[in-house]
């Protein structure tokens, strides 16, 4: 006779659901089948994302108080492991501009063995945190917190490249935002009209190819002009060269640092920063990589494999590594749609090192500051910043106080005071929301509602080409990641789609932004959205931020019967028109 599972206990089905979590995607993808079309368009993919993050590499590393070549080997090993073992189709690893005044310090305070340890204790965080299941915890952070933390690190780079970008005579840079300003006011006397004009030129350079070339690799080409023209014209600036001593040509060592039990406690916050960092930034760019291909990502495999890739890094004396949003949107835009496209990424650089690495000792310093500008003013959100500004003002008071406090103390800090006042701002909107009911779900297919609406099932009465959801309770940060699951549950896309929210008593900026994904997808799809049963607060909320009734596709119900007229006349127009 079989064993059977006991009672409350999982079986066996549910131990390899479970595990199925921690599958890579590369074994997907495999298992899929893998022709030698998919490869060629993976190594094309792969080839154009390592000229973007060649200089990228370099200039990060030197940001964050480190050689060009520890950037490079943590793109090689980390960009391989983060593609190989993740938990995404298409994300590139490696380092990222978040890390920079992270980075910078921990070196300045514990040193560069402190830096390895702290690495290796936040990869021990993340793998935990994978295993734990905790990956799904990560998409709840609020989007004011978010963008606070996004435009402060902006800032903080921002502030770093003065150095480089104007030539200063400066031994050593604080790693204080006052203290920092105050010793670039006290050094405008060693100010290098030389090294601002290369920094000036490079800067206007990838404005014009991010305008009418965006295509190009905008970052390689702009690091080659300057080069050639620090060269041709015998320039007096700083080089890799000059400073650092050249880029060596050998693959990563291993290395690992003298351990000490007595350092974990002062570097553990440094350690839980790197592992918040790591886990947000690669998740926020496994979202947003699924949202260009279709996908769907596992998030706690990220996790994990994220924290195996980080240990990986700490090893070979690298940096702390995570997804990059913008090389992984340019994996995409390339063609990649497999692990493959990254771990070729990592070879490609790998290669570069191993043939060409005596070419970048002639890159300008002052270039690579240009290019980190860009960086920062990418990072500073400005349009996403402009609509929070609108947003109600216990949002926007979270995002000040989170962006003050990323720039002027320290992220971990202005994280967790963020997400503290976020929530002390929920709690007090529920006060003022009268009682719900309970014995619905959240976000729940609409099958059948209360006799105050229709008595009998909704669904029969809907026309062909028509999907109706209802969501039931506040709209927040907590609950809003949610709707992005509601057109990918529905499978292919209605022709009109109605969300009622009649039972949705309060919408804040992290929902309004969900909403408008939620409008931008349907859009996507040619599906007519409607939104039926607007109560007075989230009609105010999204009237602010610019949405209102028949604009962008959108329109608006008082109620389900007259949501479901809106939707016969736009089933009628669409026939009609083919």
């Amino acid at each position: 006779m079989a064993d059977s599972p006991r009672p409350g206990l999982p079986g066996p089905s549910a131990h390899a659901a479970e595990w199925r979590l921690y599958v890579p995607k590369l074994v997907t993808v495999l298992r899929q089948g893998y022709a030698a079309r998919d490869l060629r368009r993976d190594l094309l993919a792969g080839l154009t994302v390592a000229i973007v993050a060649l200089p990228l590499s370099m200039a990060l590393a030197i940001a964050s108080g480190a050689s060009p070549a520890v950037g490079l080997h943590t793109a090689i090993v980390a960009g391989f492991l983060i593609s190989a073992l993740g938990g995404s189709r298409v994300q590139i690893g490696g380092p990222t501009a978040a890390f920079i005044p992270v980075v910078f310090n921990v070196i300045d305070r514990f040193g560069y063995d402190g830096l390895v340890i702290a690495t290796l204790m936040a990869a021990a965080m993340l793998v935990l945190a994978g295993l734990l299941r905790l990956g799904t915890l990560m998409k709840y952070m609020p989007q004011p917190v978010i963008t606070g933390f996004t435009a402060g690190i902006a800032v903080s780079i921002f502030t770093s490249q003065i150095k480089d970008a104007l030539g200063l005579d400066i031994d050593k840079l604080p790693a204080e935002f006052f203290a920092r300003w105050q010793t670039y006011f006290a050094h405008t006397g060693s100010f290098s009209l030389a090294a601002a004009g290369v920094a000036l030129a490079t800067l206007a350079l990838l404005v014009a190819l991010r305008r009418w070339r965006p295509k190009w690799p905008g970052f390689l080409i702009a690091v080659i002009a300057a080069s050639l023209g620090v060269l041709a014209f015998n320039v007096p600036v700083d080089t890799i060269a000059t400073r650092f001593g050249g880029i060596p040509t050998a693959l990563p060592s291993f290395h690992l640092p003298q351990f000490e039990l007595a350092r974990i406690p002062e570097l553990l916050p440094a350690a839980f920063t790197i592992a918040f960092l790591a886990g947000v930034e690669s998740l926020l760019s496994a979202v947003v990589a699924d949202g260009m291909i279709g996908g769907r990502h596992r998030s706690n495999g990220e996790l994990v494999a994220q924290g195996v890739a980080n240990a990986a890094s700490a090893m070979v004396g690298g940096l702390p590594a995570t997804g990059a949003i913008v090389r992984t949107a340019t994996n995409v835009r390339a063609g990649g749609r497999t692990p493959v496209a990254g771990m070729a990424h990592a070879v490609f650089i790998l290669l570069f090192v191993l043939l060409l690495a005596p070419l970048a000792n002639y890159v300008p310093l002052p270039a690579m500051a240009a290019l980190l500008l860009m960086v920062a003013w990418n990072m500073s959100e400005i349009e996403r910043i402009r609509h929070l500004w609108h947003a109600p003002r216990g949002d926007l008071a979270v995002f000040v106080v989170t962006f003050l406090l990323t720039v002027m103390f320290d992220l971990t800090v202005a994280v967790e005071v963020g997400v503290v006042l976020a929530a002390f701002l929920f709690m007090h909107r529920m006060s003022e929301v009268a009682a719900l009911e309970s014995d619905h779900a959240l976000i729940e297919e609409d099958a059948e509602d209360s006799a105050a609406d229709l008595a009998s099932d909704q669904r029969a009465g809907l026309p062909a080409g028509v999907e109706a959801y209802r969501v039931s309770g506040p709209l927040f940060f907590a609950v809003a990641n949610r709707l992005d699951d509601v057109l990918r549950a529905v499978g292919r896309p209605p022709r009109v789609f109605i969300l009622r929210m009649r039972l949705v008593p309060m919408i804040d900026a992290s929902g309004i932004d969900a909403i408008e994904n939620l409008v931008e997808r349907c859009r996507r799809h040619g599906t007519l959205l409607v939104l039926s049963g607007l109560q007075a607060q989230p009609r105010e909320a999204l009237a602010r931020m610019g949405m209102r009734d028949d604009v962008g596709g959108v329109r608006f119900a008082n109620d389900f019967p007259a949501a479901i007229e809106i939707a016969r006349a736009g089933v009628a127009s669409e026939s009609a028109s083919r």
